[in-house]
């Protein structure tokens, strides 16, 4: 049996027939920390380019005033001070900073609009290419942004002339004479006046910030032929060394003399070693296209050694606005779901950028922790700008001392799906026991002994009311402290720490039981249930992610999570936007229902996302599918939805591997294949359904590891094949059979009726 991985072929390609009139709608490209979106009609052809490090970090004075406090935040919700809430903690509505910032557009005229436009994106190679026809001219231009150099390099061939390049800075100052600007137009920053350098070849633009920061755009060309002209562009800043400019137009020189071949070959191997990480194969073509163009957009805006991505990754917003959210970083969903898939999808270094970001932001949490929360230990704003300092927001979600263990989550799946001990001990319990320290301060016993929190909530129900402050302990609060001290619990037993697992167990035994109402449906709080449709479905926490409940264990808990998705059914989507889509596949997906899971991924991919794969939130199509209309471009909904996919082919949430658990019966009846997903403790599963039953189940391990896998083969009579040794085991139809695996050691379990075909 061989076992070849499946790469991204022309049937994965994105493809855009006509003219791109919009930034969100652009071909992507990406390699971690810049970022180029390309479109237009010819006249121009826009390249818009982000770097994922410029912000503009200026503080709000509120963000470091005195009473910028939790304590003083209780106070006025105790005294039912809406309006001085909004005032004090809603900063953000009346100030531009923090927010990420564009870097520019280089653009290519050709003096007029091409008769006719048709872009390719190439997920293979990451190439993007727009051919433009003039007549009975023709140009195509190739662009790319290097996997590993930082540099952007763009061909321009064809019978048609050449076009006219130049660099186009964003509106960073108001136009003279113009004082009314909208409220949140770029104008508003008042950079100083941009400089724009053309000579020798060269052209460059200069941009100081009101802060220290200072960037550029350099571009280098060289005409190869009379038809053919290539460019060279960097993103640079004053932080990238004392020579920053020198430095930059010597890289693109350099490039230029290495010439386009050579740089699309070392281009190219570095896709060619991400795609072979992992694969799928589907019936559905569509869907699986979803797949490779999420993995595409992780690789290109999420890399080892760069910024993780924020709301828009590195393709921040490219119409003399500032950013949908000011770019920011949304730790209340919006960062979590960013990072929810790439484990099982085996692109470890992609995720890794998340989580060496929060823990080099640590001094950070802990300031945080400290002059916000009067609080030893770490925690992080709600809503935080790249350096973890508050932006402002709705008080009750901004600064949710809850959603610090969110992020903690991404620690603890880390260490489950790779097995890595040493992770374990010296960062992600680390990480956990500093937060701790936190939320310890403010959780106290009530008069029935059980702990609770001051103020408790559940993004965003409510809205910025004061109905938003629930009754402690929310349900979605609840859910993160039940997982949280349960989960330090089970680390330190791993780490032989008896005393403090005792502790942990201790603390998690004094916590309210979750919420469930009459109806068996998980509720918002102890006294109130979801009545409406909701975009954020964070009262079913228990279920998922933190999986809490399950399906498997007990019918108790079967039954609250089919009462609590009937709940959801009957309350409609009228008020969902695009993450709430994928969250629900998720649910489905939990249950078992493939059907479910499937249609409500279809609903986003097809509806709420734009012709580029781009998630935009809302129904801007205006189809009737929910209410919301608007278009702000984020990324977490399309990692999000690549999860649900993947938990309908692989999961093992508690322990047991359980292959296309949730997979429509559509599919069932043709083909469907995975190759080197994670399944848990450094464990890389592959599997196949083919001609109606279970083919096979592939293990490979990167450490030694004992696995359970559940038999779903339809028969009792398996084969384990082992470095070409074969033996029979016997396990009841659903039962989980155990496997142990030794570092570099590979098994292959098969049907026994399945011997040597």
């Amino acid at each position: 049996m061989t076992h070849l991985l499946k790469m991204p072929t022309k049937q994965h390609d994105l493809l855009i027939t006509g003219e791109i009139g919009r930034w969100d709608e652009a071909l992507p490209l990406g390699n971690g920390l810049t970022g180029c979106l390309m479109w237009g009609n010819g006249h121009p052809l826009k390249l818009s380019l982000d770097r994922g490090d410029l912000w503009d970090n200026r503080l709000a004075p509120e963000a470091l005033a005195e009473d910028y406090t939790y304590a003083n935040l209780i106070e006025l919700v105790k005294r039912k001070d809406m309006d001085a809430i909004r005032k004090r903690y809603q900063f953000n509505r009346f100030t531009v900073t923090p927010t990420k910032i564009p870097a520019g557009r280089i653009e290519l005229t050709w003096g007029r609009k091409a008769d006719r436009m048709d872009f390719r994106l190439n997920l293979s190679t990451a190439i993007g290419e727009s051919k433009l026809q003039f007549g009975d001219s023709e140009c195509l231009v190739r662009a790319i942004l290097h996997a590993k150099d930082g540099i952007g390099y763009v061909r321009v061939s064809g019978n048609a002339e050449l076009p006219f390049v130049s660099i186009v800075p964003p509106s960073y100052s108001a136009p003279d004479g113009e004082e009314n600007v909208a409220w949140d137009s770029l104008a508003l920053l008042q950079y100083p006046d941009p400089k724009v350098l053309e000579e020798d070849g060269w052209i460059i633009y200069r941009q100081k910030t009101c802060e220290l920061l200072e960037f550029a755009i350099v571009v280098g060309s060289k005409m190869v032929n009379s038809d053919q002209l290539e460019l060279a562009y960097k993103i640079v800043t004053n932080k990238d060394g004392a020579d920053w400019l020198i430095q930059a137009k010597q890289d693109i020189s350099r490039a230029l003399r290495t010439g386009w071949e050579a740089i699309v070959e070392s281009h190219s191997k570095w896709w060619e070693s991400f795609w072979a990480k992992s694969s799928i194969t589907l019936p559905d073509q569509e869907t699986e296209n979803q797949w490779y163009l999420t993995n595409y957009f992780l690789g290109s805006c999420s890399r080892k050694g760069s910024p993780p991505m924020p709301l828009q990754g590195v393709w921040t917003a490219d119409e003399g606005r500032l950013p949908p959210w000011k770019g920011d970083y949304h730790n209340d969903l919006n960062t979590q779901l960013s990072y929810w898939h790439y484990l099982k999808a085996n692109h470890l270094e992609e995720g890794e950028s998340f989580l060496d970001f929060l823990w080099e932001l640590r001094p950070a949490a802990k300031q945080f922790a400290e002059s916000f929360f009067d609080a030893p230990g770490i925690c992080l704003p709600s809503v935080m700008s790249m350096e973890g300092k508050s932006i402002g927001g709705w008080a009750m979600y901004c600064t949710n001392l809850i959603n610090q263990v969110w992020l903690c989550q991404a620690f603890d799946h880390y260490w489950k799906y790779t097995g890595d001990h040493i992770f374990l001990e010296q960062r992600a319990y680390v990480y956990f026991s500093e937060t701790a320290a936190c939320l310890l301060r403010w959780l106290t016993p009530g008069t029935d002994g059980k702990l609770r929190l001051p103020l408790s909530s559940s993004p965003e129900i409510h809205d910025d009311t004061l109905e938003a402050w629930l009754t402690p302990n929310s349900n979605n609060d609840l859910a993160l402290l039940h997982y949280f001290f349960e989960t330090l619990h089970t680390m330190a037993l791993l780490l032989d720490k008896e005393g403090e697992a005792e502790r942990w167990c201790r603390i998690r035994g004094q916590l309210p039981d979750l919420a469930v109402n009459e109806n068996n449906v998980l509720m918002l709080s102890p006294d109130e249930s979801l009545k409406e449709s909701h975009r954020h479905l964070s009262h079913a926490m228990a279920i998922y992610p933190l999986n809490l409940l399950s399906y498997h264990r007990s019918e108790r808990e079967k039954l609250i999570i089919d009462s609590t998705i009937r709940n959801l059914e009957e309350l409609g989507k009228g008020l969902w936007v695009g993450f709430s889509f994928a969250w629900m596949a998720n649910l489905y997906a939990r249950q078992g229902n493939g059907e479910a899971a499937l249609y409500q991924l279809k609903l986003l991919w097809e509806n709420l996302c734009s012709v580029n794969g781009f998630h935009l939130n809302g129904d801007y199509r205006k189809r009737g599918i929910t209410a919301w209309h608007y278009r702000p471009f984020t990324l977490e909904s399309n990692m999000a939805a690549a999860d649900a996919l993947q938990e309908m082919l692989l999961q093992n949430y508690d322990g047991v591997i359980r292959v296309f658990p949730a997979v429509p019966a559509e599919w069932k009846r043709e083909n469907i294949k995975f190759e080197r997903l994670r399944g848990g403790l450094g464990s890389l599963v592959s599997a196949e359904w083919g001609k109606g039953k279970l083919q096979f189940i592939r293990l490979e391990a990167e450490k030694d590891a004992v696995v359970r896998v559940q038999n779903v083969f339809g028969t009792e009579w398996l084969i384990l094949e082992k470095e070409n040794k074969q033996m029979p085991i016997t396990v009841s139809a659903d039962g989980t059979y155990q496997i142990q695996l030794l570092k570099g050691e590979s098994v292959t379990i098969l049907p026994e009726a399945a011997q040597g075909e």
